[in-house]
């Protein structure tokens, strides 16, 4: 019995009529955390297909890929990214735009926000001693967020307070920890019923930072192609987009 269970005898036999699960792994922008639990698991009640996701800065996820990272699809927080992957080779197609990000300013002292005429310029305020954002050397958000506070001409005396999260996730965490009075980071990660009640936010107008576009791609390596081309496809589609903006997305026309 011992080597029956060895040589794998022992695996609980699939159902008969069913086809075989296969995997996809997903490497996923850290803005996509709370929507892809979403996604899957609704793409895996209709496909015989799960969804693995790893989440990152989009520049990390596209330094891995370029050394043989093991997924199938990458799904950034940029275009470029993709772009560059595409160049390269590395793909199988073209890259595919599924969403637009929203930069928000969160906090979890509401008394930062309490008043109306709250504004990017606000965080240069004594009051405010630490500001967090991603890493804007790899992550798009923490760009935008850059851009944002250059564009509200507050960059030079907010910078002497910012906080470097790995990625937009570890930037809003900061901001619930503590380590940091207020987040600028993603509405999609704000979005949620926990946040709502753990803090506040305000969105940044989309004219102080460049438009957030996301795409992705699925990778030339891919150990199931058209698997990964399922996912995208109900990612892109009615369901997938309508998920997308529940979930505080923008999405491009289709």
């Amino acid at each position: 019995m011992l080597l029956a269970c060895a040589l794998g005898a022992c695996r609980p036999a699939r159902e008969p009529g069913k086809p075989p699960r296969v995997e996809v792994r997903v490497a996923a922008a850290a803005d996509l955390n709370v929507a892809i639990a979403d996604l899957s698991a609704r793409f895996s009640a209709r496909h015989p297909i799960d969804v693995a996701a790893s989440y990152g800065s989009s520049g990390t996820f596209f330094a891995q890929l370029l050394n043989g990272a093991p997924f199938d699809i990458f799904l950034s927080a940029d275009v470029e990214y993709p772009r560059r992957l595409v160049e390269r080779h590395a793909t199988d197609g073209g890259e595919f735009r599924y969403a637009i990000g929203r930069l928000v300013a969160w906090t979890s002292r509401d008394a930062l926000f309490a008043r109306e005429g709250f504004d990017l310029a606000s965080l240069a305020d004594r009051q405010i001693a630490r500001v967090a954002i991603a890493n804007p050397e790899h992550a798009p958000y923490g760009r935008a967020a850059v851009a944002a506070l250059r564009s509200a001409g507050v960059y030079d005396a907010v910078q002497p307070k910012l906080v470097y999260g790995e990625n937009v996730a570890q930037a809003l965490q900061f901001a619930q920890s503590g380590a940091a009075d207020v987040g600028l980071v993603a509405l999609s990660l704000v979005n949620s019923p926990n946040l709502e009640r753990a803090g506040r936010w305000r969105e940044v107008p989309a004219e102080r930072y460049p438009r957030l576009e996301q795409a992705g791609v699925i990778l030339r390596s891919a150990r199931d192609a058209a698997a990964a081309r399922a996912f995208r496809d109900y990612l892109l589609g009615p369901e997938g987009r309508d998920v997308l903006k529940r979930h505080g997305f923008a999405v491009p026309e289709p």
